[in-house]
């Protein structure tokens, strides 16, 4: 393409060679082709490269952002033939070693449905384009980000604003869903961006040499005899000229200068339609839905497609003052902010077969690399929830099945109804659990032709049990192993890069896009997932999961996905979904069947007026709360048992209707053990993860009789029975033992837990110690660590004079061994820090400071965790710790301000240095942000 804006490039000698990646070197000719404009001169190469070349997609809307584009290129190729049917016109070049080829949309037919013809046109044309960017002119948002003129909008993901529908009272319910760039063309916008942390960006100096080299271009520059004018949101343009020379001045909006006239760079969201935004208050509105940065008319229709990196000039503010006098030289730093990108990523990155979609490896390589992947998504306690929760009673939640609202949600060709959502919704305790692990294992059974998968939030359980991250680790997990061929998602060279990492940890975005890929990729196999307990997850994370699995569900209707998504919660009174069924569980005649079968099977009392009156009123009483049922069954059966019968009709008056005023009641019953009640609730409230039977065992009994469990445990004398009485007994049958690997301690549900601090149970049971339970608590909870340290393991456990090394099998076998004479020492020494630091908050820790050998913090450093020793060892003055880490530079990382006072009281070295890290106690305090403790040593003296 002959361009009239383009003047003579640099000539290259024809002895000159070029390399295409991956191809050998070749011979390059250049010839002067005059396009006709006098004095203007293009050079291009006569060796015409293949169409596999190209890895570069640049796609442009506008005439003057082709000619911006085209100004960039180093090279200029000859023209290719295109694929039939092609109707795009291109200009193939290079930037660098990057062979690139640039389409524009047709004239006057810019907006979402072009672009995405003109994309899938060079997708067929140029079958290995790796990175793809969409780089041209846009309206930006005044406003936090302080976007002005000139500035550039990179984005970080693409919302299309006007795809959706109107829904009741004719509000507009927004179903796109939010489209990111490739990860790999991310790492490299996050290489420049932290390269223009220390340095400025090239872009300057990228237009200097276009002006150069094109002289006619001049108008790309910064207009200078035009100001930068924002004008009041209320206030719209005067006149029908361009200029705002009619405008009142009073009305502008006055920015501070700044300090150079250099082009801002901006990274967020870029709002696209299929309209132009003229109008101040409506950019204003949608900006602050959306959290925009700016508008344009294409992206949106790239990303499916065509994913790529959307890169946008500023050209005006999307207000009635629009005008076109700052378009080319917006046209022209977006195209140079391209350029400067290009020169950070490597030629070999967008070679064929190692781009943003698959892995340069094949094979056993690859596959094992996905296997890794996988493995890294699984966690403990991933299904322990479920495998807790009790099966259906037999004849119960068969009734579902049939249910009117679960036949239509199952009905594909009623998925317009609802968008493939059904939420069962119900009081605590009615059994919402048992009912969805009941539909799963039937869907598991019917569906054989798609996958099934489930979560089951616990709100009880480990951070990522209650955690829509651990939700999408698990949903994924089902759906990549089910499907191995949906595993490619995984293939991103960013992903691979950072898995490999010490630091990796999953990212709740990236999980989320993961899986929306793997679900676009299902074709006509059916998804359909069941997520429990939506209220023992954060509300926060809740909304903002329904508000992707809504954009998801819209837009699966609108490709043809089957996917099917069923929830579970109490009554959310701030958070619904637009578009599903709903299903209220205590209404249900079929849930109160169930209550009735369950009450006349289990209530053991025989036959008889008596006792039909008895479950009549146990069944009124229980309000469909399942959970009430089972409770008072279980008290009225221990009185039929007893033979007192006469009692039963008495007791069932007694008992409160009310969840959890029936807690209460069996708490306070009578007094017996209360001292056991108090540190098994502490204990299950305020352990910084659910502990095993064996570790409760010991940990209350630490508190109760600290002699008593300062011993090996013998476990045929604590058996696990005894240790399942125990918790039975000691929490009066609100804790059970869980069915889990690890059959860790927790309450039988949620609402004990809730009764206990939302309706103030606490405070009942103990108002001496209401007025701050958790400070008190943790400071019980460390004593009972501290007292279990003082266990003196040398007696039950042989260790050499010299200590094998952390790594050997000698220590792996040292650590079984105190792990299984003394179950609670891990986390006792591991927490008993955590617990006086959570104390702190109420409760001075200074006397237990003072009395806190520093023998005992020594046995705290070589806890398993830091170098998997844990016994009594004599040190120097400095306390050197193993893996060269001294005491006072772990207690510094880790925020510890009073064990760092204590130490420094001891006569720790201030500047001592990490024999492996080469680092000071000053150096991990900073890094980790405990600014406390750097005020500390910097007034002890540190450097």
């Amino acid at each position: 393409m002959n361009s009239p804006d383009r003047t003579k490039r640099d000539r290259v000698d024809t002895d000159d060679e070029i390399a295409a990646p991956g191809h050998s070197k070749r011979r390059r000719l250049d010839y002067e082709d005059h396009d006709g404009q006098v004095g203007h001169i293009r050079k291009r190469s006569l060796t015409r490269l293949s169409h596999d070349d190209y890895t570069v997609g640049w796609i442009c809307a506008l005439h003057i952002e082709m000619a911006a584009a085209e100004a960039m290129l180093d090279n200029v190729h000859d023209n290719l033939p295109k694929h039939p049917n092609d109707s795009n016109a291109y200009t193939v070049g290079s930037i660098g070693r990057h062979n690139i080829v640039i389409a524009s949309l047709p004239a006057n037919g810019y907006g979402t449905n072009n672009a995405a013809t003109v994309a899938n046109n060079m997708d067929r044309t140029f079958p290995s384009i790796r990175v793809r960017l969409m780089v041209g002119i846009g309206g930006g948002v005044p406003g936090k980000a302080d976007v002005r003129l000139g500035d550039l909008v990179v984005s970080t993901e693409v919302v299309q604003y006007d795809m959706g529908k109107t829904v009741r009272d004719g509000l507009f319910h927004r179903t796109g869903i939010p489209r990111r760039p490739p990860p790999a063309v991310m790492t490299a916008v996050t290489k420049l961006r932290a390269s223009h942390e220390s340095k400025p960006s090239k872009i300057p100096s990228i237009l200097s040499e276009m002006f150069q080299r094109n002289p006619l271009m001049s108008r790309y520059g910064r207009p200078s005899s035009l100001p930068d004018q924002l004008f009041d949101s209320g206030y719209d343009h005067v006149g029908s000229m361009d200029s705002c020379d009619d405008c009142d001045p009073s009305k502008l909006v006055e920015r501070p200068p700044r300090s150079n006239r250099d082009p801002k760079i901006h990274y967020g969201i870029v709002a696209s339609g299929n309209q132009v935004i003229k109008d101040a208050k409506t950019r204003d509105r949608l900006a602050q839905e959306l959290g925009g940065l700016c508008f344009e008319m294409e992206a949106a229709g790239l990303m499916d497609s065509f994913p790529c990196l959307v890169i946008r000039g500023i050209c005006d503010y999307s207000d009635s003052h629009k005008n076109k006098q700052w378009q080319e030289y917006a046209a022209a730093t977006a195209a140079a902010y391209a350029k400067e990108l290009l020169s950070v990523i490597h030629p070999n990155e967008t070679q064929k077969g190692s781009a943003v979609t698959a892995s340069s490896i094949t094979g056993q390589a690859l596959q094992d690399q996905r296997n890794a992947l996988l493995d890294s998504l699984r966690f403990e306690q991933i299904d322990s929830r479920q495998a807790n929760i009790k099966a259906a009673h037999k004849k119960t939640c068969e009734w579902l099945l049939q249910h009117p609202d679960y036949v239509d949600w199952l009905d594909p060709t009623k998925f317009s109804q609802h968008n493939g959502f059904l939420w069962i919704k119900g009081k605590p305790g009615a059994g919402k659990s048992t009912l969805m692990k009941f539909a799963y294992s039937q869907a598991k059974k019917t569906f054989r032709n798609g996958v099934t998968a489930s979560f089951f939030f616990n709100a009880r359980g480990d951070e990522l049990e209650r955690s829509t991250a651990g939700m999408y680790r698990s949903l994924l997990l089902q759906l990549l192993e089910t499907l191995p061929d949906l595993q490619e998602v995984l293939d991103t060279p960013d992903l691979v890069l950072r898995h490999q990492r010490p630091s990796f940890t999953w990212e709740t975005e990236t999980l989320c896009n993961l899986f929306v890929g793997a679900i676009e990729r299902l074709g006509q196999r059916p998804l359909t997932c069941f997520i429990d307990a939506l209220d023992e997850c954060g509300e926060d994370q809740v909304r903002a999961m329904i508000e992707d699995f809504e954009n998801l569900g819209q837009h699966s209707f609108e490709t043809g996905t089957k996917f099917s998504i069923c929830f579970s919660s109490r009554h959310y009174p701030h958070i619904d979904i637009q578009h599903g069924r709903q299903l209220i569980l205590e209404d249900q005649v079929g849930h109160e069947q169930d209550l009735e079968n369950y009450v006349r099977n289990k209530l053991r009392a025989g036959t008889g007026k008596f006792v039909e009156d008895i479950r009549t009123e146990i069944l009124q009483k229980a309000a469909g709360v399942f959970m009430w049922a089972v409770l008072v069954v279980d008290i009225l059966n221990k009185e039929f048992l007893r033979g007192r019968n006469f009692a039963v009709k008495k007791r069932l008056e007694e008992i409160p209707a009310k969840l959890s005023e029936l807690f209460k009641d069996i708490l306070t019953r009578d007094n017996e053990n209360m001292a056991d009640l108090l540190l098994c609730i502490q204990w299950i409230l305020y352990a910084k993860y659910p502990l095993k039977r064996e570790e409760f065992y010991f940990a209350v009994v630490s508190g109760l009789e600290p002699e008593q469990a300062m011993v090996e445990w013998n476990p045929e004398y604590v058996t696990t029975d005894a240790i399942n009485l125990f918790v039975l007994s000691s929490s009066k049958g609100l804790a059970e033992i869980t069915r889990s690997k690890d059959h860790t301690v927790q309450f039988i549900h949620e609402s004990v837990r809730d009764f206990l601090i939302k309706d103030n149970g606490l405070h009942d049971l103990w108002p001496d110690l209401a007025e701050d339970f958790p400070s008190m608590s943790h400071d019980r909870l460390k004593q009972c660590c501290y007292n279990y340290m003082q266990t003196d393991i040398s007696k039950y456990v042989a260790f050499d004079k010299t200590l094998p090394t952390a790594s050997s099998d000698k220590a792996k076998d040292l650590r079984r061994s105190i792990a299984g004479k003394f179950p609670f020492l891990q986390y006792a020494t591991r927490n008993v820090l955590y617990h006086a630091d959570l104390a702190a908050a109420g409760l001075s820790q200074d006397e237990f400071l003072k009395t806190f050998s520093l023998e005992a913090l020594l046995q705290l450093e070589h806890r398993p965790s830091k170098d998997n020793i844990t016994g009594r060892l004599e040190y120097g003055r400095d306390f050197a710790a193993r893996k060269g880490q001294t005491p006072l530079s772990w207690a510094a990382e880790n925020g510890h301000m009073e064990i760092v006072q204590l130490l420094l009281d001891k006569g720790a070295e201030l500047d001592s240095k990490d024999e492996t890290y080469g680092r000071t106690p000053f150096s991990w305090a900073a890094a980790n942000g405990h600014m406390e403790i750097v005020q500390l040593l910097l007034d002890k003296g540190a450097r």
